[in-house]
């Protein structure tokens, strides 16, 4: 998400990256289908007008269908054509076959189809522990030594406060990693643990069963909680007590080198308090209050804590509007400046009225003027409608339970929409290629299965898969874009312990940026982009924090929408959940 320090570019020359190689010319999801999902293959146009669904151990044949029209998508200015095999429905291991053309990748049609993808995403996070030893009893090849104790943090000139003049020592220990880099972003980190909560809140049972081998794992709480509490536990600590307002972030003063986490030993400091950082604390905080409170035995106190800390925030935040993040002069780490907050106070505002009930926190919401989108971490108003249409049945009377509705609705239904008409059957469109594209046809996919869990329109979910379809390899680079799964996976991730640890294969589980036209790396990659279109525009190398980078915001949605997908697919026998 941030451009790196000069200090790794000597790194590059001894960087390898996969040889660019033509995508198939059969694009299919690399993994697997629920029984029951919608399940489609992208080909290229060519002279095969039907295909046919083989076995992948002995090539018989177990369905056959006709191509759909050729159609063009401008993003990768290709022409292509649709195989639609939705009625498969036997479990088992599969490949799609076109006269002329190799067979597709395998994949397989299965119950729970993405348990074990769900939980490489979940334990991604574990994996960017800060402030830990990872032990070989819990991260394998992966294991390493502690780094960024965090334990003495200084407050920076532009944090300093009567209570907390400029280089007071304080604790900032715990949290995860933000991205490919060792730094911690309140803002970053409200969408992603948000995201985290959410799916535990929508699906408890799923997470309930999970066992991740985390540290934690067996203590009484599913290990999803446990995963977010570790970042949780730092946030709090990025709260002036005196005062409720929340630093931004805490970092070095510039990113560090392409080494471990213990051999960063750069001093650390929390920096300037800001709107943005205090209102993304206080609707987490607010989420985390109500999700922990069943949990009080394990963590006593807790909830009460998280609470009183979310509603002194939210007062910090009506006492500084406008507090906007810019670097201070000096400090060159990540942004993540947002000077549009109507956006934040709304979630804060609906996520402190959910928990406690309070009307004027309904009316702070303004739900009139707040409009429905694709949730990412510089507009998170999604995420109060997503929290709305889940709590609705438990609102108060003052609450619109139709506009509710109506809104997220609305955006399910565009998204629906678009997906429809395009030739590759995914509900992005050329400007969703942006910083992060993955992560926005996965965060289109959760909201579409709001609108799903609302009404039980077949479209929505059908359109949700295909978002993680894409992401999975049915997109025009033929990669699967999460690190060990698929058949052509990311190898070399923007991530400096997958980089420094000496294993070959780079951490599992996580999903890298994806492909965007404006190549913000190019000048520092010794290798070059083989296309500029935005759907072709991806680099899998060690350069490309643009395009191959991995962060917590891209990898939570994954998490959602992996365990809503094997939740709310229909079972043969089952009526569509809602």
């Amino acid at each position: 998400m941030k451009p790196p320090a000069l200090a790794w570019l000597a790194a590059l020359a001894a960087a390898t990256t996969a040889a660019a190689e033509p995508a198939p010319a059969i694009r299919v999801n690399q993994l697997a289908f629920p029984p029951m999902a919608g399940k489609v293959a992208v080909v290229a146009d060519g002279a095969a007008t039907s295909f046919e669904v083989v076995r992948a151990d002995d090539g018989k044949t177990v369905f056959k269908g006709a191509l759909g029209a050729p159609l063009a998508w401008a993003p990768s200015a290709e022409t292509v054509r649709l195989a639609d095999f939705s009625a498969l429905t036997a479990p088992g291991d599969y490949r799609v076959k076109l006269t002329g053309q190799p067979p597709s990748d395998r994949f397989a049609i299965r119950p729970r189809a993405y348990a074990g993808l769900n939980a490489a995403a979940l334990k991604a996070f574990y994996f960017n522990r800060a402030s830990a030893p990872l032990l070989p009893e819990h991260a394998g090849v992966y294991a390493r030594p502690a780094g960024h104790m965090d334990d003495r943090v200084l407050v920076h000139a532009s944090a300093a406060s009567a209570a907390r003049p400029e280089g007071t020592v304080i604790s900032g220990a715990k949290g995860w990693y933000d991205a490919g880099d060792y730094n911690k972003y309140v803002t970053n980190s409200g969408i992603s643990t948000y995201t985290l909560l959410a799916a535990y809140e929508h699906f408890p049972r799923y997470f309930e069963r999970q066992r991740l081998n985390i540290p934690e794992s067996g203590n009484g709480l599913p290990d999803v909680l446990n995963e977010a509490l570790w970042n949780l536990e730092w946030m709090l600590t990025m709260q002036e007590p005196a005062d409720g307002g929340v630093y931004h972030k805490l970092t070095n003063l510039g990113f560090d080198g392409m080494v471990m986490p213990h051999q960063a030993t750069a001093p650390r400091y929390v920096i300037q308090k800001s709107t943005s950082a205090t209102l993304n604390f206080a609707a987490v905080m607010a989420v985390a209050s109500r999700v922990l409170k069943p949990y009080e035995r394990q963590r006593p106190g807790l909830s009460a804590r998280m609470l009183a800390a979310a509603e002194a925030a939210w007062l910090w935040a009506r006492a500084h509007p406008a507090a906007t993040f810019k670097n201070p002069p000096g400090v060159s780490t990540g942004d993540y400046g947002d000077e549009h907050l109507d956006d934040e106070r709304a979630w804060a505002a609906a996520e402190l009225y959910i928990t406690t009930g309070k009307d004027a926190y309904y009316r702070a919401v303004k739900a009139e003027s707040l409009p429905a989108a694709t949730p990412s971490w510089s507009d998170v108003g999604g995420l109060a409608w997503m929290s709305l249409a889940r709590h609705r049945d438990r609102l108060t009377p003052l609450a619109d339970r139709k506009l509710i509705a109506a809104r997220v609705d609305a955006l399910a239904a565009g998204l629906a929409s678009a997906w429809k008409a395009s030739a590759y059957k995914v509900a992005m469109t050329e400007p969703d290629f942006v910083w992060g594209s993955n992560a926005v046809a996965l965060n289109q996919a959760m909201m579409l299965l709001q609108g799903y869990r609302l009404n039980g329109r077949a479209d929505y979910l059908h359109a949700a898969q295909s978002g993680l379809d894409y992401v999975l390899g049915r997109n025009a680079t033929g990669y699967s874009f999460v690190t060990g799964f698929g058949a052509r996976p990311p190898l070399h991730p923007h991530h400096r312990p997958s980089e420094a640890d000496g294993v070959a294969a780079p951490v599992p589980g996580w999903l890298v940026g994806g492909p965007q036209p404006k190549q913000q790396d190019r000048k520092d990659c010794p290798v070059r982009y083989t296309s500029g279109l935005p759907a072709l525009s991806y680099l899998d190398h060690l350069c490309s924090y643009a395009s191959n980078e991995v962060t917590i915001n891209w990898n939570a949605p994954l998490v959602y929408v992996t365990a809503a997908l094997d939740e709310l697919t229909p079972s043969a026998s089952a009526p569509s959940p809602r």
